[in-house]
């Protein structure tokens, strides 16, 4: 067998060598005299040690990758050295008192910055994460305040907006899809006249009435080419994604079109549904489409790659809105069915919330005009991932936890009532039997959105009001804010003692004290924080989205404003077809 199978791997390798080319050891002194007559050219090596300790050898100096003279001329100490090290420590030295400098005009608070920009955000971080309510805007925002600007285009009833900073789109029976730049908002610092110093409060934002910027309409004659992409018939709701990408409408024609929401043009046209659209709703942050629909099925999009994706079954009655947030969920309320559904799609189940509460409870026992029974659950909308409020026809918001499947608080006649019938409309008799006479019908809720993970709810019907509400601190209650925009108006109605009166009236214990006040003080004590009309006609939507940094700049709300209602033509309201822009301010 040949030796190179037995041979060890180390002498395979390489030779020993001979006793002959072994070196010679090498003495220091020659070493020396070598190196002061010749220095030899080495490569610069990397400091393994901060305090430079190990930066010295027998071999000599090493410069550790530094430009000596760079170094020197820096420090300015002349032929003296600097570590690696050393320079990093003088370099971060100047770049905070370069940032002490910059800061210095307004001030320099380490223990504030690292409260308010670390702490309070990482806690928001945190919040929104795990789905919860983590900022409590309602008490900053100045709703009473809120200056407003109708604008309309010559359209039929509005019924539906949908909001991108800056822009909004709004859609009409009449098959129009118009988009509008909204108002820009002043910087907030800002120098007065004087020119002395600068003001902390930011101006009012100008009155100035959003601008049209481009408009798409549909055609009937168009409803039978499946080709056309189009609307053919009544548009009913439309939504905005988040990045600005696509804007997504429903309609009558039960399809839904996709548009490019930079131009205007139609990108795909999904006709799956069986009949009218009726809801439209983005997962926040993604391009996750949800639908509702009147074939009592929500349907499940993908606009990134424009296609369909699932269908969600369930509901016995038509599907009228839907609502979703950042999680892969959402929530639908089912019309006369009565329950509002939250659809997990990942884990592919569902929870089911009945309604239909009303009639006589204790709150009106004994009083001459009881709650109205539920009959249909009209509206609903996300607080957070936990908690959602609906609206119904009988002019109850109900508040919500997806761990009871009854409501935790309810708010009954959050809108009002009509006002009662003359006798004379009520029947064809000569003298008509007043106790025989219709009671007062409470309004709808025909409109309902939330700031997300905020405490912040809005409402809207066509009492000529849109309200807004709060979250109590102990998260199972709802209370009153005000109406949005009533210190905007010129002149307000003087109080009368009714009126006063029904001050001290909380807005739920209305209908069990109005038989000591009269029947006029249910009316009265609901529009008594602005008793003028603010809103001209049926309130069918609202959008609303934060201005600056976290709402930091305020709140613009977008409403959807129409002579009727947007899924009927049962009542007619005086008012007008367009849309109204509210611009609500932060207190600082």
């Amino acid at each position: 067998m040949s030796s190179f199978f037995t041979v060890p791997a180390a002498q395979k390798k390489r030779k020993r060598p001979s006793s002959s080319e072994i070196p010679k050891k090498r003495v220091a002194g020659s070493a020396a005299r070598k190196e002061t007559s010749a220095p030899k050219q080495r490569k610069p090596q990397r400091d393994e040690s901060i305090s430079g300790s190990d930066s010295e050898s027998d071999d000599g100096p090493r410069d550790n990758g530094v430009d000596l003279d760079e170094a020197s001329s820096d420090s300015g100490s002349g032929g003296e050295e600097e570590t690696a090290a050393e320079r990093r420590l003088r370099l971060a030295e100047r770049y905070l008192e370069n940032i002490r400098e910059e800061v210095d005009e307004v001030g320099f608070d380490a223990e504030e910055i690292d409260r308010d920009l670390i702490a309070e955000r990482l806690q928001e971080d945190v919040a929104e994460t795990k789905g919860r309510i983590y900022r409590s805007l309602a008490k900053q925002l100045s709703f009473s305040a809120a200056s407003h600007t109708i604008f309309r285009s010559n359209t039929e009833t509005v019924t539906s907006v949908a909001t991108c900073h800056p822009y909004a789109y709004t859609v009409s029976k009449d098959i129009f899809l118009i988009k509008w730049k909204l108002q820009d908002l002043p910087a907030h610092q800002w120098l007065p006249k004087d020119g002395k110093k600068k003001s902390k409060k930011p101006p009012p934002p100008p009155k100035r009435r959003p601008e049209r910027i481009a408009i798409a309409k549909g055609n009937k004659n168009e409803s039978k080419n499946n080709a056309y992409k189009g609307h053919v018939g009544a548009i009913l709701c439309v939504a905005a994604s988040q990045d600005g990408k696509f804007v997504a409408t429903g309609g009558r024609d039960r399809r839904i079109v996709i548009w490019d929401a930079a131009t205007l043009e139609p990108l795909r046209v999904f006709s799956q549904h069986r009949d009218s659209v009726t809801g439209l709703t983005f997962r926040r942050g993604t391009n996750q489409l949800y639908s509702a629909s009147s074939d009592r099925t929500i349907k499940i999009w993908s606009l990134d790659e424009l296609a369909y994706i699932e269908t969600l079954f369930g509901h016995q009655d038509e599907v009228v809105d839907v609502a979703s947030l950042a999680q892969e969920r959402c929530i639908s309320v089912g019309a006369r069915d009565r329950t509002a559904r939250l659809w997990k799609v990942v884990e592919e189940t569902q929870l089911v919330f009945r309604g239909g509460g009303g009639g006589e409870g204790k709150r009106a026992r004994g009083s001459s005009t009881p709650k109205a029974m539920e009959g249909s659950m009209d509206r609903v909308a996300m607080i957070d991932e936990e908690m959602f409020v609906t609206g119904s026809d009988n002019g109850s918001i109900s508040l919500w936890v997806i761990h009871k499947k009854k409501p935790i608080h309810t708010i009954s006649l959050a809108h009002g009532l009509d006002p009662a019938l003359a006798l004379d409309e009520t029947s064809a008799e000569v003298n008509p039997d007043p106790t025989k006479a219709p009671q007062p019908q409470p309004r709808w809720i025909t409109a309902l959105a939330t700031i997300p993970y905020s405490d912040v709810i809005l409402s809207g019907s066509w009492d000529g009001h849109l309200r807004a509400w709060k979250v109590s601190d102990d998260r199972k209650k709802i209370e009153v804010l005000g109406v949005v925009g009533a210190a905007g108006l010129p002149h307000g109605v003087a109080k009368t003692p009714l009126a006063a009166i029904a001050e001290d009236v909380s807005m739920e214990d209305t209908s069990a004290e109005a038989e000591a006040v009269g029947q006029t003080a249910v009316t009265t004590s609901h529009d008594r924080r602005n008793p003028a009309p603010v809103v001209s006609g049926v309130i069918n939507d609202i959008s609303v989205f934060e201005r600056g940094d976290r709402g930091k700049d305020g709140a613009c709300i977008v409403v959807a404003i129409g002579k009727e209602h947007r899924m009927g033509r049962w009542a007619k309201v005086a008012g007008k077809n367009g849309a109204m822009v509210f611009e609500v301010a932060r207190e600082s």
